[in-house]
């Protein structure tokens, strides 16, 4: 199958781009830069916020898979990156005559407050509403997150990080399960993609510094408001209901002086 990976040189869509070329596919990587440095996939150059180099990109393709993400903590920002990108891929698709359309979304977004979440479902909808058969796959926070937020909240010697409890994956996983997910029929949903156990963010951090070998103080912040609220309620981990991935923390985490 000929697919296009959107966003493939971010962590998801790269390990999205691996599993499908392990698999057999023939895998294009879209991207401005228009590189992939995984052997056995080939790179397009293509704008997002313009729509440029869609068209050749998409030329052939069965399915697409939209792993693009964007850092803000901006609803109209996340909103016009998301909802915009998501609609100039979909009428791209439909020129090209692309079968089915693949969204990675985020767990436990319906009602939330985060502008991000906010804006998210905006995007989903957007892809319900558009022309495509599509399948969206939810999944909870990457094991990664942890060192993200380990490098982005340091301080000198402290790393001050939001009261957050979840249930994270590893996102070599969520590529597999994209994977899957790109090789069934359209299905709309695909079953909600979260980790095995119950983690809480700062003791994560904590265990991804000291993996490191990082000497920093974590201060945990529990956030104010329904945001906070909801970060500390679990909520973020999913309902226990759906796809239960493999890979623990504690396994992952081994393997972190190597990543970074």
């Amino acid at each position: 199958m000929d697919v296009l990976v959107v966003g493939g040189t971010g962590e998801a869509g790269r390990a999205t781009v691996v599993a499908l070329v392990e698999r057999g596919h023939t895998v294009r990587v879209l991207s401005r830069s228009g590189t992939t440095d995984v052997p056995g996939a080939t790179g397009y150059r293509g704008d997002l916020t313009t729509g440029a180099g869609l068209h050749e990109a998409m030329a052939g393709v069965e399915a697409v898979v939209d792993t693009f993400n964007v850092t803000t903590q901006s609803y109209d920002v996340a909103r016009k990156a998301f909802v915009g990108s998501t609609e100039r891929l979909l009428a791209a698709e439909v020129e090209a005559g692309v079968k089915h359309h693949v969204l990675l979304s985020i767990v436990a977004i319906d009602g939330s407050s985060f502008p991000y979440y906010r804006a998210k479902v905006d995007q989903e909808q957007a892809v319900v509403a558009g022309p495509v058969p599509y399948t969206i796959l939810r999944a909870t926070q990457f094991h990664e997150f942890a060192g993200q937020l380990a490098t982005q909240t340091k301080f000198g010697p402290f790393v001050v990080v939001p009261t957050i409890v979840t249930r994270p994956v590893a996102v070599s996983e969520v590529g597999e399960v994209l994977a899957d997910v790109v090789e069934a029929p359209p299905a709309e949903r695909a079953p909600d993609l979260f980790g095995p156990a119950v983690q809480k963010m700062p003791d994560m951090v904590r265990r991804t510094l000291q993996a490191r070998g990082v000497r920093a103080l974590v201060i945990p912040v529990p956030l104010p408001g329904k945001v906070g609220e909801m970060m500390r309620s679990g909520r973020m981990g999913g309902n226990g209901v759906g796809r239960r991935s493999h890979e623990t923390f504690d396994e992952w985490v081994q393997g972190e002086p190597r990543r970074a």
